[in-house]
C-alpha cells in the first residue's frame, strides 16, 4: 500500500479488485472500487423501463435506471405553464385490469396509489349532425345504440360478449409471452384458442358484421385506430379493445396521468430501483461476447451484467449499438408499418367551455380520407378528425379556477416535415369546428398554448419518424413478428411499444415485466457459468 506510482484499472470495474504491480523496490497492492457499476441497467423511464426495473429489483438485483430527461415518465411527461398542469402523451386510461395486477405484485393496491374516477360518459363522439355519448352503463348505452339502428343494442352485447373472449385468452395466453418464436404458441390448448381470436378476418369486416349505421361503425372502430392500421388492415382479434373501453371502462387519475409516472416511481425507489435523471446514453459496451454496460455522452462508464433499453428501438440497435451486434438494417426499419404520429395543442383558456366532455372525438368528417392521409399517401391531410380532452371537466385540480386545460390531437402519418404556418393552420380549422359544436370560440380566451410534433418526437424521444405509438398492429407485426426483445448482443434486451406485445400504457407495463423475466434468466445463466 506505499506505491511510488498509483496502479490505475478500468472504470467499469464491478467488483472490488486487487491490482498488483511489479515496482521497482517489490510488489504494490491497491484495493480499487467503482461505484458506477450494478447488476443491471435500464435505459428510459417510461412506463416499459421502470416496470422493467422494478421487476429485476423485486427479484432481488441491484437496478440502476439512466433517464435523459430530468424526471421520469417518458412520453407520459408532465409540465406546467401559466397555472395549468398538462399532461404530454397518453390520456386514457383503460385495462385497469392491468395496473390492479401490476400494483399487487409489488405489494401495494391500485386504490392505495391512485385516485381513480371512472368517467361516465366514457367519450363523446361528435358527428356532423350532433354529439352521442358512450355511457358507462351498458344498457344505458345499448339504448343509445339501439335509437341509432334497430337491434343494433342487442348485437352490441353479442359483440362484446366474443370481445370478452378474446381479451380472456389473449391476456391469460397470448400477451405475457417474450414471443420469442412461435414454438411458444404451439401448445394444443392455445391452438385450439386461437381458433377462437379471428386473426385472420379484418377488424372492418367483423364490425360490418354486426352494425351498418355509419356513425356506429366509428364509435366501434375507434379503439383500433391508434394501433396503425386501417380497420380493414387491423386483425379483429383487436376487438378486445372494445371490451376493455365499454366493459372495463375508461378511468381518469386525480392529478393526470403522470400520477401513474409517480406511483410506480415510488413503488420502484422502495425495491431499490436507483433513478438517474440527466442520464443520456451516448453506447452500448461489450467486451465481444456480451453486453458489459454503457458509455454516457459525458463520458461516464457504467458497468452492468445486463442492459435493458426502454428506449426507442430504432434508435438503441441503429445508434448506440455497434454494427455487428445490430439485428436488424435500415431497409428493415423502412419497411415497418409505423402508427400514426400526432400533432399535439397543449392549451389553457380563461374560461370555461361548455358542452366539451372529458375526451371528445369529432368525426364530423369523413373517415376514410384521412385514413388514406396516415397509412397510403403519408401525406397531410385536409378536413381531418380530430380529439380534444379536457381533463379540467373532471380534475379541477390542474388548472386555475374557472379555467379549462385541453389537448388537441390530430394523427398524421408519420415522417412528415413541418412547413411554415401549417401548425397554425390545423389549429385554427379544429378551433372553427369546436365552435360550431360548442357555441364558443375558445381563441379570446386562450392564455397558454404549446404545440408538438413530429420533430420534437424525434428530438425528446428519438422517436423513428417522430411516431407516438409504435409499429402498427397489422397481423404480420404481431408476436413473434415484432422486433425481438433479445438482442444479438448476449445481455441485452429490448422493452416498450417496438416490441411485444405492442403500444399503449398498459401493454408497456406487461412488456416490462416479461423483458424483467427474461433479463433474469440471463442473469441465472451468468451466475451458473453458462453465458
Amino acid at each position: 500500500f506505499f506505491p511510488k506510482k498509483r496502479p490505475t484499472t478500468h472504470p467499469c470495474l464491478k467488483e472490488l479488485k486487487i491490482t498488483i504491480e511489479q515496482e521497482d523496490k517489490g510488489l504494490c497492492f491497491a484495493l480499487m472500487s467503482n461505484a458506477n457499476s450494478s447488476d443491471v441497467l435500464v435505459i428510459g423511464a417510461g412506463f416499459a423501463g421502470i416496470a422493467a426495473a422494478t421487476q429485476l429489483a423485486h427479484l432481488g438485483y441491484q437496478v440502476d435506471l439512466l433517464e435523459r430527461h430530468d424526471h421520469a415518465g417518458g412520453r407520459a411527461r408532465v409540465f406546467e405553464a401559466a397555472g395549468f398542469t398538462f399532461d404530454m402523451g397518453p390520456s386514457w386510461y383503460w385495462m385497469p385490469d392491468v395496473f390492479e395486477a401490476y400494483f399487487k405484485k409489488f405489494g401495494s393496491d391500485v386504490q392505495k396509489e391512485l385516485n381513480l374516477v371512472r368517467l361516465d360518459p366514457s367519450y363523446t363522439v361528435w358527428f356532423e349532425d350532433g354529439p352521442v355519448d358512450i355511457a358507462a352503463d351498458l344498457e344505458t348505452l345499448k339504448a343509445t345504440f339501439d335509437s341509432m339502428e334497430a337491434g343494433a343494442g342487442a348485437r352490441l352485447q353479442a359483440f362484446l360478449d366474443e370481445a370478452e373472449i378474446k381479451y380472456e385468452i389473449g391476456m391469460n395466453n397470448f400477451v405475457r409471452k417474450p414471443a420469442h418464436s412461435v414454438l411458444e404458441f404451439a401448445t394444443w390448448e392455445t391452438l385450439q384458442q386461437s381458433t377462437k381470436l379471428s386473426l385472420l378476418k379484418s377488424f372492418s369486416a367483423h364490425a360490418r358484421s354486426y352494425f351498418t349505421d355509419k356513425r356506429l361503425l366509428q364509435i366501434i372502430e375507434f379503439p383500433v385506430l391508434f394501433l396503425g392500421a386501417k380497420p380493414e388492415k387491423t386483425p379483429a382479434l383487436y376487438s378486445l379493445m372494445n371490451y376493455a373501453d365499454t366493459v372495463l371502462g375508461t378511468w381518469y387519475p386525480m392529478g393526470g396521468m403522470h400520477e401513474i409516472v409517480r406511483a410506480m416511481v415510488r413503488i420502484a425507489e422502495k425495491k431499490g430501483v436507483r433513478f438517474h435523471y440527466n442520464a443520456d446514453v451516448k453506447c452500448i459496451t461489450d467486451d465481444g461476447q456480451k453486453a458489459t454496460g454503457v458509455e454516457l455522452q459525458d463520458g461516464t462508464q457504467w458497468s452492468a451484467r445486463t442492459v435493458v433499453a426502454g428506449a426507442d428501438y430504432h434508435h438503441v440497435e441503429q445508434h448506440l449499438l455497434p454494427a455487428q451486434w445490430r439485428r436488424y438494417d435500415q431497409h428493415y426499419w423502412d419497411s415497418r408499418v409505423m402508427s400514426p404520429s400526432s400533432l399535439l395543442f397543449y392549451v389553457g383558456v380563461d374560461t370555461r367551455v361548455p358542452k366539451l366532455q372529458h375526451h371528445n372525438l369529432f368525426f364530423d368528417t369523413p373517415f376514410g380520407p384521412h385514413a388514406e392521409t396516415i397509412y397510403d399517401t403519408q401525406t397531410w391531410p385536409d378536413d381531418p378528425l380530430f380529439y380534444i380532452s379536457a381533463p379540467s371537466k373532471t380534475d379541477s385540480g390542474i388548472a386555475p379556477e374557472g379555467h379549462e386545460n385541453m389537448f388537441f390531437l390530430i394523427p398524421l402519418a408519420p415522417g412528415l416535415k413541418d412547413e411554415p404556418g401549417l401548425r397554425d393552420r390545423y389549429f385554427e380549422e379544429m378551433c372553427d369546428r369546436l365552435a360550431k359544436h360548442v357555441g364558443m370560440d375558445i381563441r379570446p380566451h386562450i392564455v397558454y398554448k404549446r404545440s408538438f410534433a413530429h420533430e420534437e418526437f424525434e428530438e425528446d424521444y428519438r422517436a423513428f419518424k417522430g411516431n407516438a405509438y409504435g409499429l402498427a398492429n397489422t397481423l404480420r407485426q404481431t408476436a413473434f413478428w415484432k422486433p425481438k426483445m433479445k438482442s444479438k448482443l448476449p445481455g441485452m434486451f429490448f422493452t416498450g411499444q417496438l416490441t411485444t406485445p405492442g403500444p399503449g400504457v398498459p401493454p408497456s407495463l406487461i412488456s416490462g415485466e416479461v423483458v424483467g423475466n427474461e433479463a433474469h434468466r440471463w442473469l441465472l445463466k451468468l451466475s451458473d457459468g453458462r453465458d
